[in-house]
C-alpha cells in the first residue's frame, strides 16, 4: 500500500470528505496532536528509565500517521507530494546552512 492509498483509506475510515467541517479538522488535530504527545512520552521514559518500549512506539507512530493522512486527505493534498514538497525544503536549509 503506498502513502497515498493508505491516505485514501483512512479518509474513509475518518468518514474524511472533500469540504470537512471545522469540528472534524480539530478532530482530526487534536487527534494527531494527542498521538504525538504519546510518542514524546516514549522517549520521555527512554530517558527516565534507559528503555525504550519499541513496539509501543512504533505502535504510536502508525496513529500519528494515521491522523496525518486524514489531515492530508482533509485539506485535499496527496501524501507524497507533500512528502516531497518537505524534502525539497529541507534540502534548501541544509544547502542554505552550508553555504554560509
Amino acid at each position: 500500500m503506498t502513502i497515498d492509498e493508505y491516505a485514501a483509506w483512512a479518509a474513509t475510515i475518518a468518514k474524511v470528505d472533500e469540504h470537512p467541517s471545522n469540528e472534524r479538522l480539530s478532530y482530526l488535530g487534536l487527534g494527531l496532536a494527542g498521538e504525538s504527545g504519546e510518542v514524546a512520552e516514549h522517549i520521555k521514559k527512554l530517558l527516565r528509565d534507559d528503555w525504550l518500549d519499541k513496539a509501543g512506539l512504533v505502535e504510536e507512530l502508525g496513529d500519528v500517521i494515521y491522523y496525518w493522512a486524514c489531515l492530508c486527505a482533509a485539506t485535499g493534498q496527496q501524501p507524497s507530494e507533500l512528502l516531497a514538497a518537505s524534502a525539497a525544503k529541507i534540502k534548501r536549509r541544509i544547502s542554505e546552512a552550508a553555504s554560509r
